[in-house]
């Protein structure tokens, strides 16, 4: 008998080819496409096709009807705002770089399908995410076969007790090859769709907006290095280091350096090389393929999503902290983003950067 899995849908071709492949694997899967709240206002520019939209779910009961799969949309609006929303605001009026997508996952995404395949009695789940689990003494998150598409830095902060559990179908696959599947399926359609890069409660082009009204705004003085004064700022929870865009002074380029936030100044300079340091201090931190080492370990890490890897010794943790010491200074790592490791495909693991 076919191993029952709940299939997190979002109505994108990622979902949808993994939903095809389990049933191919001979799995038993059920559809579940978990329903989020957007910002609703005229200024939010979201496309139609983003996640949890009215046609996105509309296309994954459709495809959940022609591959015969049951399916369901579990409502989870109030926990998003609670979880997700709330952190991203509360991480800006700290002058801190959000990352909502690592929160959601950790913290709502999978576990809303673990509470839905509970009341299902399933044990397993699967989404579309671009990254590989694989067992070897243990359960380990490994980085996706498209390296351009991998989202191991988002699941990072997962308990590693729950990959056990967790299926990613399309991780052994190129975006391309997904394409390809989808168009082979009949679902040609995807094709024409392009994919939303965007925070899902609201588009990156109407985030300024969207923190004017949430947050609102709090004028200061624009200074450099030297405490000169160069110009206004309008909050400093509309910056993040290393930012050019939206500083609007003249004789720039200038970068975001860092926050006087008692004083509610804005720090900015203009040779970007001199927003670089080697050592980070992390915390809170997680460890999703291994224990947290007894000694100093050698790994490659980043502290975005896009950013390459680059070698780094990792310390063991003391009084709850991680120490990362990278070989080279890397540019503009902030309060608030994640700095993930890795140990040759393997991710170890992250932690939120303090200092």
């Amino acid at each position: 008998m076919a191993k029952k899995i709940i299939i997190g849908l979002s109505g994108g071709v990622d979902s949808s080819v993994s939903l095809m492949l389990l049933k191919k694997q001979g799995w038993d899967p059920i559809g579940v496409s978990l329903k989020l709240p957007v910002w609703k206002s005229k200024d939010n520019l979201l496309r139609e096709n983003t996640c949890c939209t009215t046609k996105s779910l509309a296309i994954a009961k459709k495809i959940c009807q022609e591959l015969s799969v049951p399916y369901h949309v579990f409502d989870v609006q109030l926990d998003f705002k609670k979880t997700v929303v709330d952190y991203f605001i509360c991480q800006l009026k700290e002058s801190k770089t959000p990352n909502p997508c690592i929160v959601c996952n950790q913290q709502l995404k999978f576990q809303k399908l673990f509470e839905f395949a509970k009341k299902e009695g399933v044990k397993y789940i699967a989404t579309g995410h671009y990254a590989r689990i694989k067992k070897v003494k243990n359960y380990q998150l490994l980085i996706a076969k498209d390296k351009d598409k991998d989202q191991s830095y988002n699941l990072s902060f997962l308990p590693k007790d729950w990959l056990k559990y967790i299926v990613f179908p399309v991780g052994d696959y190129t975006k391309e090859e997904v394409y390809l599947m989808a168009e082979r399926k009949g679902f040609a359609f995807f094709l024409k769709e392009k994919q939303s890069q965007d925070f899902c409660f609201v588009a990156g082009a109407s985030l300024p907006k969207f923190i004017k009204d949430k947050i609102g705004e709090k004028q200061g003085l624009i200074v450099n290095s030297n405490g000169k004064v160069l110009g206004k700022h309008k909050g400093l929870h509309y910056y993040t280091i290393g930012q050019r865009k939206g500083i609007n002074l003249s004789a720039g380029p200038w970068y975001v350096k860092g926050y006087d936030i008692t004083n509610n100044k804005l720090i900015v300079i203009k040779d970007k090389a001199k927003i670089s340091q080697k050592k980070l201090v992390l915390s809170p931190f997680n460890f999703i393929s291994r224990e947290a080492p007894k000694k100093k370990i050698k790994v490659k890490a980043k502290v975005r999503y896009r950013q390459p890897l680059q070698p780094a010794i990792l310390y063991p943790p003391k009084k709850n902290k991680l120490e990362i010491i990278f070989d080279k200074p890397i540019s503009a790592a902030t309060p608030g983003q994640a700095c993930v490791f890795y140990k040759n495909e393997v991710c170890l693991g992250g932690g939120m950067i303090v200092q």
